[in-house]
């Protein structure tokens, strides 16, 4: 073999060494290497999305990543869980979910193939109360008023929104007709803001609802009303509503809601590890938490994996004896 067929061989031979240890080292980047998904299952301007704007910088911060929050509504956000179900199991998509889309929306809805046991819940980040509200103008400003309203016009049910068929806002006001033997006509919608929207436009008369700043807005300016709270003692950030435990209807009907950071069952155990440690650290901020409070919702206590796992197992198992206790059906 001549000298010069030689030297070409060896470069080939380097060239490819060099090819496959570059390809080797990319493939064994550290998480995370580029930008990270929020897909947030509700439209922007509701307090899914308000929440999760407030983690963008600062997990960024943590994971030395962007994090960008991407929006899609609709199915009870079951769309939005699929998609992210569908992307690869690699941390690059997070899904900021809770009950009603990981929970309630297959026992729902027949056409949500996802399974509950499909996702695996990194951390929960945040606790918000839940509320009734209503129409400025509709002549009921308790809940004790409002049943007893329903109860005067059976043959004109009251109607009430809710963020989509098996929704836990559906499920709640189909226990309280189960409970107190009243009948009320179900309108469901994409998203709590176009919801909140038509309530303070007077074309839905009330909704059990997330408690927002923006709805907070609404009543101050006499938009909309709220008047009550479903938790067992008035929350630390809205101490002028009254709990159920202050009505004689629903005196035990106490609920809040948790949101938390998803990702696919079959992401790998160290991704889930350094978004779990980044999630903790930005949990722990002062403004994270002083802003989460603005949108009157609490940054979730500190959980280890194990620990989170154990707590989302309950409560699958507490929100499907709900829907059993209720007759739920997928439609």
């Amino acid at each position: 073999m001549t000298q010069p067929m030689l030297l070409r061989r060896r470069d080939l031979l380097a060239s490819s060494l060099l090819a496959a240890t570059g390809a080797a080292s990319f493939a064994q980047q550290p998480y995370p290497s580029k930008p990270v998904n929020l897909m947030v299952p509700y439209p922007a301007g509701g307090p899914s999305d308000a929440a999760a704007r407030i983690f963008t910088v600062p997990l960024g911060n943590e994971l030395g990543q962007q994090v960008i929050v991407e929006n899609l509504g609709g199915v009870s956000g079951a769309i939005a869980a699929q998609k992210v179900l569908s992307a690869p199991a690699d941390g690059y998509y997070v899904f900021q979910g809770s009950p009603n889309e990981v929970i309630l929306s297959p026992l729902a809805n027949a056409a949500v193939k996802l399974k509950t046991e499909d996702f695996r819940l990194v951390a929960p980040v945040s606790e918000a109360v839940m509320v009734f509200v209503a129409r400025k103008d509709l002549p009921a400003n308790s809940v004790d008023e409002l049943i007893a309203l329903a109860r005067k016009t059976p043959e004109r049910p009251l109607s009430y929104g809710s963020v989509g068929i098996g929704s836990l806002y559906h499920l709640l006001l189909e226990k309280v007709q189960l409970q107190t033997g009243i009948k009320l006509n179900h309108a469901p919608y994409k998203g709590n803001a176009p919801l909140l929207q038509d309530i303070g436009g007077g074309q839905v008369d009330f909704a059990v609802l997330v408690y927002s700043a923006a709805m907070g807005a609404l009543a101050e300016q006499g938009r909309v009303k709220v008047i009550g709270q479903l938790s067992a003692q008035r929350s630390e950030l809205l101490k002028n509503v009254p709990a159920m435990s202050e009505t004689r209807e629903l005196k035990d009907f106490n609920y809040k809601i948790w949101s938390g950071f998803m990702v696919p069952k079959k992401t790998p155990e160290d991704v889930v590890q350094r978004l779990h440690k980044a999630i903790g650290a930005t949990l722990a901020e002062p403004g994270v938490r002083s802003q989460l409070a603005a949108q009157t919702q609490l940054a979730a206590a500190p959980m280890s994996l194990a620990d989170a796992q154990k707590f989302f197992e309950s409560e699958t198992a507490r929100y499907r004896e709900i829907a059993k206790s209720i007759n739920l059906q997928p439609q």
